[in-house]
């Protein structure tokens, strides 16, 4: 992909995208006449390859109808149960978005999908901000995570340590990015993220884009800076890392490139040594271009937050990708973040939707069975429609419910565009009544708009359902911030009564018919204190989620989760009357 350019690239998306339909079909019937003949397959296509056999035949599935068999070849057995295709190990998930961590096949064509798709989504970055890696270095905060060794001796790992682990990326490493291999493979996450801040900051004058995988951790990274620069500055000053960082190899790399720099640790303290952050990351690397992260989804949270950090460089979310599944990429890196749509590649997996429909009317419909739904082709979406993906791909995922749901927003050529919306099942519910993540989000961004004229923040949210009382009840954790210096103690306790009502108002019908029928009780907003995002972020990191792959969960399931959350609230705040 490299020898043939960007411009080069470019010109295969556009082939790509307007032969989607033809594309689609080739992909589907490759797939089939080489795994037709696996266990799985044989039992509902008898070794044939026909689509619309397969359309009939083969049921969609989540990932606990297919885990047995995954499991089956991690305990040893051989992988033409699932696919013909030797399998080379496995993606392990985060297991932060939709529950525990799933292994998903890995073969050598996933990791060469896996390169082609890095060609595609850059090339787009490029055309609008020229070739990165001639111009500079990236500071990119890079987190491995620890494998999993399977009874069959394949390896599971995220997807993100895969790519660490690769030789070619090793060797492109020292080249094109700030950090070490030293400080992505540390064990410990706080050592290695003050040494990527570290070495962020020593080759400031050569970092030309910021970035990370997701806006979380990019968040995480200046929180950690905007407490412990002064510390950062004094490791520059004295050319010395600081005691705490233990971490052999972080030390050994360290003592290859520092070197006593007291003029440029005064500098950067003259920086960070001011009354506002905003536009911080401007100031500190003055070169760079955009920043990096994917913000859509659950990640839309932090938007703000960030663009008052970054005050004018534009936040770019280059593409669409889980560890099931390769799909979309983004064409226009220079939109809004709120904007962004994602459109999908025709080659990298055969994609079907299931419709979904609104169930918020005023009586409660029963879900249809996914059996009495037909499936729409990639190019038969239509245009402000909402689906949930499902894939089929190389890897032995056979009409598999990845659990997205998209809208889509156009079509570039004869491919559809897409706009993330929610994952499917993350919703609060009391009695009958179905919250799902969007309605949350729309709410939250409706009551926060309260706090901005008053100058403050909010940095982080979560909920989940208190029903230790009945009736039950909606509880939110916010995290404030104040601009300015402001404490969140400034705030006047009737703001955050109002954000409770503003949140009730913006809720669905059947929530507020509910309400009104003391079916569901007052909804409640916890504020936390600051920093306690970061304990929850540390507690999931500490259960072997990586930090490049966390994304914190949108309702918390986890008694300890919410155990650290409780443990930390500043101040209970409850709706005073029902919003209709």
């Amino acid at each position: 992909m490299a020898t043939i350019g960007y411009e080069g690239v470019l010109k295969m998306i556009e082939e790509l995208t307007t032969n989607a339909g033809q594309i689609q079909d080739e992909v589907l019937r490759e797939i089939l006449s080489r795994n037709a003949g696996t266990e799985y397959l044989r039992g509902f296509l008898h070794g044939q390859t026909e689509k619309q056999l397969f359309k009939k035949n083969v049921p969609i599935v989540t990932y606990e109808h297919l885990k047995p068999y995954i499991d089956r070849i991690a305990n040893g057995e051989t992988s033409d149960i699932l696919l013909a295709e030797p399998i080379t190990g496995f993606f392990l998930s985060s297991g932060t978005s939709g529950g525990q961590p799933k292994m998903t096949p890995v073969t050598a064509q996933v990791t060469k999908n896996c390169e082609l798709f890095r060609g595609f989504y850059e090339s787009p970055v490029i055309k609008h901000f020229g070739d990165i890696n001639q111009a500079g270095k990236r500071m990119e905060l890079m987190f491995a995570r620890p494998e999993i060794e399977t009874p069959s001796g394949l390896k599971a790992a995220s997807v993100s340590t895969s790519i660490y682990k690769e030789s070619k990326f090793r060797t492109i490493l020292p080249k094109l990015y700030t950090s070490p291999i030293e400080t992505i493979f540390c064990p410990d996450p706080n050592h290695g993220l003050h040494c990527q801040l570290l070495f962020g900051l020593i080759q400031r004058d050569e970092v030309v884009t910021i970035g990370s995988l997701f806006a979380s951790t990019v968040l995480r990274g200046i929180k950690f800076l905007e407490n412990h620069w002064q510390e950062l500055c004094y490791d520059i000053k004295t050319g010395r890392l600081s005691d705490w960082i233990t971490d052999s190899g972080c030390r050994n790399a360290a003592s290859l490139v520092m070197k006593p720099n007291p003029e440029q640790a005064d500098l950067i303290e003259s920086i960070c040594n001011c009354k506002s952050w905003e536009g911080i990351i401007r100031k500190l690397w003055p070169k760079a271009r955009y920043i990096g992260c994917i913000c859509t989804g659950v990640m839309r949270q932090y938007i703000a937050e960030l663009e008052f950090y970054c005050r004018g460089l534009p936040l770019v979310s280059a593409f669409y990708a889980c560890s099931e599944a390769i799909c979309g990429i983004n064409l226009e890196p220079l939109c809004k973040p709120y904007d962004v749509s994602y459109t999908f590649l025709p080659s990298m997996a055969y994609f079907e939707f299931l419709p979904v429909e609104n169930d918020h009317d005023d009586s409660i419909d029963m879900k249809k069975n996914d059996e009495d739904t037909e499936l729409v082709d990639l190019v038969n979406v239509k245009a402000g429609q909402c689906y949930e993906l499902v894939v089929t791909t190389c890897a032995g995922l056979y009409r598999y419910k990845v659990g997205d749901v998209l809208m889509v927003s156009g079509f570039y050529n004869n491919a559809p565009q897409f706009q993330f919306v929610e994952r499917k099942n993350v919703i609060l519910s009391v009695d009958q009544e179905k919250t799902s993540e969007t309605d949350l989000s729309k709410a939250v961004t409706e009551a926060k708009a309260l706090l901005d004229p008053l100058g403050f923040i909010l940095t982080e949210y979560t909920s989940y359902v208190d029903t230790s009382s009945a009736p039950g009840h909606y509880v939110l954790f916010w995290e404030i911030k104040g601009k300015e210096g402001k404490h969140c103690k400034e705030l006047d306790p009737k703001i955050m009564v109002e954000c409770c009502s503003r949140m009730e108002e913006s809720l669905h019908y059947t929530y507020k018919i509910y309400r009104k029928r003391n079916i569901i009780a007052a909804l409640e907003i916890r504020v936390v204190k600051q920093g306690s995002f970061e304990a929850l972020m540390d507690y999931y990191v500490s259960k072997g989620t990586s930090l490049s792959q966390y994304k914190k969960p949108s309702c918390i399931k986890s008694e300890e989760a919410l155990k650290i959350l409780d443990s930390r609230v500043i101040g209970k705040y409850f709706s005073p009357k029902s919003p209709l």
